[in-house]
């Protein structure tokens, strides 16, 4: 075999998975689609659950996670001038950390390049083969010439539109899918946060969210209609649209500036069944997508991670397969949670096209009851730092 696992994609979950594996001392090769510089361009999450900590601190990638990180004991809940803390640490002994995926990427990237790791960039054409041969083979074309690589496993970490899932047969594949009637204009901006922990907003106007990436950089967003594009928002009608959905007391306090980057996410929960089809595995966005609300994406990638990995060396190493055999149930389970813990979320907080007044008087309801109940508290704690493993 030319190596014993073939990650394709070299995003944030191939690349923790293959540092992972080989701090294990098992071979990887990763496929990546796009040039290191897109990777690295990319602005994407900047939560991470205390479990993700624990698994970068385990790969060998947390010194700067450590000094340059952010670790939130709480977050707010807010309904217009209804401000409701979560403080994570009281209710479950645990944080979040705010560090951004690029830069987990990146700190990735560098531990990858110092063991020596094949990360071959800008593949084209990938073809995932000889799933139920006792060897699996990836081919792919680089620069115009066509490869082959056998392995004994291959890790499907290329995302949404990648090619791992679409190689399990249609027929195979139970998926499960809500699309939002949303979207989620964000930009980045270099000004203090005008808070120092997140900020999730409920109002008449729609949802927004105050959150930031250090003490210099703040990250905001506002619920958006699809229709909407960037062009249509100026820096200037933005920030202005964020103070009216902010308590009025944090929009007062709130320092603007020119956005360095702005974009729209569209929303969406998406599941695909089964996580295995023979020699193969798909980690991360390439089984499931959930909206941003409860922060979830990397996270629940680094889950898939965990298992995968765990599973590997097992087989790999010492010849148990049951790992193997259980990693689509075991961490599908997993994944539901967190699914549901997200469309919860995104319900709670956003307005709906249509929708009535008895549907605000529920948002409002269930903040009032997060004030007054510290098991409610507790709950959205609970899946808000992270499910155990």
């Amino acid at each position: 075999m030319d190596t014993q696992v073939a990650i394709i994609g070299g995003g944030p979950s191939g690349l923790l998975l293959s540092q992972l594996l080989n701090k294990a001392g098992i071979s990887t090769i990763v496929l990546e689609r796009s040039t290191r510089e897109h990777v690295l361009s990319r602005i994407r999450a900047g939560i991470l659950e205390w479990g993700t900590v624990e698994m970068l601190r385990k790969a060998g990638v947390n010194l700067r996670m450590e000094s340059e990180g952010f670790p939130h004991d709480g977050c707010y809940m807010t309904d217009e001038d209804l401000m409701v803390h979560i403080d994570f640490k009281e209710l479950t002994g645990k944080q979040v950390m705010v560090y951004g995926q690029t830069e987990v990427t990146a700190d990735l990237y560098a531990a990858q390049d110092a063991m020596g790791t094949q990360i071959i960039h800008e593949v084209e054409d990938v073809k995932i083969l000889d799933l139920d041969q006792e060897e699996a083979a990836v081919e792919y074309t680089l620069k115009g010439e066509r490869k082959r690589i056998t392995c004994a496993y291959v890790a499907g970490c290329d995302g949404f539109h990648g090619v791992s899932r679409k190689t399990i047969p249609e027929e195979k594949r139970r998926e499960f899918e809500r699309v939002y009637p949303f979207g989620w204009l964000g930009i980045l901006s270099e000004t203090p946060p005008c808070n120092d922990e997140l900020i999730y907003c409920n109002s008449p106007r729609g949802f927004a969210l105050a959150s930031m990436r250090n003490a210099k950089l703040s990250r905001y967003y506002i619920q958006v209609p699809l229709t909407d594009k960037v062009e249509d928002w100026s820096d200037e009608a933005f920030w202005e649209e964020l103070k009216s959905r902010l308590p009025s007391e944090t929009a007062a306090k709130m320092q603007t500036g020119p956005s360095i980057e702005k974009s729209i996410a569209p929303l969406r929960s998406f599941v695909s069944e089964p996580l295995r089809w023979g020699r193969l595995f798909l980690v991360g966005d390439a089984a499931h997508i959930v909206p941003p609300t409860g922060a979830k994406g990397l996270n629940l990638a680094a889950s898939d991670v965990h298992y995968l990995h765990e599973a590997l060396v097992d087989a790999l190493t010492k010849g148990d397969m049951t790992g193997i055999d259980t990693y689509s149930e075991v961490a599908l389970k997993r994944i539901w949670k967190a699914m549901r813990f997200s469309w919860s979320m995104t319900t709670m907080m956003h307005r709906f096209d249509g929708e009535d007044e008895f549907a605000g008087a529920m948002r409002r309801s269930t903040l009032e009851h997060l004030a007054s109940s510290e098991t409610a508290r507790r709950e959205l704690a609970e899946n808000y730092i992270g499910l155990p493993y």
